[in-house]
């Protein structure tokens, strides 16, 4: 029976955005569904948060990475696939552990968009009062 390809997985989640993360042993490459993440991610800041992961464990060029990342903007999809890659540096390699959960990495950011309130305009932004 053969064996698929084998890598390591995790799910990156970060407001509405959910990044599915795959690393594979390689030299660096990281493709964000189906582009290379500079296409994917112009802005270099975006870049260099996907990178962190890897920067703090020093594994930088040391593992292919494929992301399929979907739902919320630019700025929760890029910290979803960080999120997603390093819980995928954790099943790689215990020892890296430690230095993400030290970083922050490990921690699923739980702050979400507040719901809409009746008789408001948003979430706490009240209509312009008159007093006549």
């Amino acid at each position: 029976m053969a064996a698929g390809p084998h890598y390591f997985h995790g799910t990156g989640r970060r407001k509405t955005a959910v990044a599915r993360v795959r690393l594979f042993a390689g030299e660096g490459a990281v493709i964000v569904n189906g582009k290379p993440v500079e296409e994917y991610f112009p802005r270099e800041l975006y870049q260099h948060v996907v990178e962190h992961a890897f920067r703090v464990s020093e594994t930088l060029g040391k593992f292919n990475t494929t992301v399929r990342v979907e739902g919320g903007g630019v700025t929760g999809q890029a910290e979803a696939v960080r999120h997603g890659i390093a819980r995928a540096l954790c099943r790689a390699d215990e020892t890296y552990r430690p230095l993400l959960s030290k970083a922050g990495l490990l921690t699923r950011d739980s702050r979400m968009r507040e719901r809409k309130k009746y008789g408001l305009k948003r979430a706490r932004k009240a209509p312009q009062y008159t007093k006549r």
